[in-house]
C-alpha cells in the first residue's frame, strides 16, 4: 500500500532492536502500519494496535506480517529507541520530493510548537518543542527538527535551514530567528527573508521604529519607499492593513549592519470590533528591495498560515497537545509520523472536506484511503 517509492526514502534507517534476534515483526510493517493507522484516525500505540487488529485481513494483502499484528507495546518500544535524528532527515527528503516544483518565491514559515502533553515532570523532561517549514502555496510541510525548549529555537533553526531546499523563496521567521547568523544563512542558501523585528533587539528595534516616526513626518522625502493599503471585512470585522518598505540608497550601509538587508518594513494594523477600534505597528528586517513590496505583503500576511494550517491542525485533527508518549524518542518520532499523514491528507485534494473527515473516511473506506497514498 505505502509505495516502494515512499518507504524507499526511509530505508536509511537502522533497526533499533538488537540485530542478533529473529524479530517477530519487521521494522518496514511497523512503520507502514503506524502511518496507516494515524492517516484513518489513530492518535496513540494502543489505536493504531487496534487499527492494525481490525484491518489484519486487508494488511495482509501488501504486507508480510509474519508475527501478525504488533502489540501496543511493541509499536511504543520500537519508536522509543528509533533513531528521531534519521527519521527527521527521511521525512524532510520524502518532503523535498514533493515540493520538487516549488514556485519561484514561495514563502517559507519557520515556527516552532509544543506538544503540551508530552513533559514528564516527574523525571525532569520538558515537553517536545518542534521547529517546522512550512511551504505556504502548496500546503506543504518541509521540515522539522525538536528542541527542548523554545528558548533553543535560535539553534535549531539553521538546522531546520540545512535540512531543506529554500532556493528561489521567500522564508518568514519570528522575532526569536531574527539573528544575524539565521540572515547569512539564508542569503547564501539563494533566498529572502522577512525577520520579524521586536524587543528581543531593543537598539535595532528603536533606530527602526525611528526611521518609520521621521519617514511619516517628512513624507519619506529623501527615502526610497513604497506603501500598499489592505482591507479585509470579515463577520463584522473591519481591518486596514497599512504595508510600508524602506530600502537604504546605498545598500551597501544596510549590509555593514545586517547581512542581505535592502529594506525595512512596517505593518500597520488597524482592527474595528463593534466598534471599537485596536491599532498595532510591526516593523521587519527583509532582503526584498522597496519595490517588493507585493511580496512583502504576502509574506507577512502568510507568515501564519503555519498556526492555522499546520499547528491548529497537529492539535485539533491529530489530538497533538494530548500526546502523552514519553519513553525515549516516542514523543518526537510519533509527532513525526503525524505530519508525515497531514502532508498526505494535505495532498488528496478530490474531495473539499477538513482533515478530521478525511481521516474517518480514509478510515471507513479502503479505497479513499489508498486516494489518499496515491497522491
Amino acid at each position: 500500500m505505502l509505495s516502494a517509492g515512499f518507504l524507499g526514502y526511509f530505508g536509511d534507517l537502522e533497526e533499533p532492536r538488537f540485530t542478533d534476534r529473529n524479530f517477530r515483526h519487521k521494522l518496514s510493517d511497523i512503520l507502514s502500519i503506524t502511518i496507516l493507522g494515524v492517516i484513518c484516525g489513530a492518535d496513540n500505540w494502543v489505536e493504531i494496535s487496534n487499527f492494525g487488529r481490525s484491518k489484519e485481513e486487508w494488511l495482509k494483502g501488501f504486507l508480510e506480517l509474519p508475527g501478525g499484528i504488533p502489540s501496543h507495546d511493541t509499536f511504543g518500544r520500537v519508536f522509543a529507541i528509533l533513531d528521531s535524528g534519521k527519521f527527521e532527515a527521511c521525512f524532510a527528503e520524502w518532503s523535498k520530493s514533493l515540493s520538487s516544483l516549488i514556485e519561484a518565491k514561495e514563502i517559507i514559515s519557520i515556527d516552532g510548537k509544543t506538544s503540551c502533553g508530552s513533559h514528564n515532570r516527574r523525571k525532569g523532561k520538558n515537553p517536545l518543542h518542534m521547529v517546522s517549514a512550512w511551504a505556504s502555496e502548496q500546503g506543504i510541510l518541509l521540515g522539522q527538527v525538536s528542541t527542548s525548549a523554545k528558548s533553543n529555537e535560535i539553534e535549531a533553526i539553521p538546522r531546520l535551514l540545512g535540512m531543506i531546499d529554500v532556493k528561489g523563496a521567500i522564508v518568514t521567521i519570528d522575532a526569536m530567528g531574527c539573528q544575524k547568523e539565521i540572515a547569512t544563512q539564508i542569503i547564501e542558501r539563494d533566498a529572502d527573508y522577512i525577520l520579524t523585528l521586536k524587543d528581543n533587539q531593543p537598539t535595532l528595534a528603536d533606530n527602526v521604529s525611528a526611521i518609520f516616526t521621521v519617514g511619516e513626518k517628512t513624507q519619506y522625502k529623501n527615502m526610497h519607499h513604497l506603501q500598499k493599503i489592505e482591507k479585509i471585512k470579515d463577520h463584522g470585522r473591519i481591518e486596514k492593513r497599512r504595508y510600508t518598505l524602506i530600502s537604504c540608497k546605498d545598500k551597501w550601509t544596510f549590509d555593514a549592519r545586517w547581512p542581505g538587508l535592502r529594506s525595512i518594513g512596517m505593518c500597520e494594523v488597524k482592527r474595528t470590533v463593534n466598534n471599537e477600534t485596536t491599532h498595532s505597528m510591526r516593523y521587519f528586517l527583509t532582503s526584498l528591495t522597496y519595490q517588493q513590496i507585493d511580496d512583502f505583503m504576502r509574506g507577512v500576511r502568510k507568515h501564519w498560515n503555519i498556526e492555522i494550517n499546520l499547528h491548529w491542525s497537529l492539535d485539533v485533527s491529530f489530538a497533538d497537545d494530548l500526546n502523552r508518549s514519553r519513553t525515549g524518542n516516542a514523543a518526537e518520532n510519533l509527532s513525526i509520523v503525524k505530519r508525515i499523514a497531514l502532508n498526505l491528507l494535505k495532498q488528496e485534494s478530490s474531495t473539499k472536506i477538513g482533515i478530521s473527515a478525511k481521516r474517518k473516511k480514509a478510515g471507513w473506506d479502503n479505497n479513499y484511503l489508498k486516494t489518499i497514498l496515491q497522491n
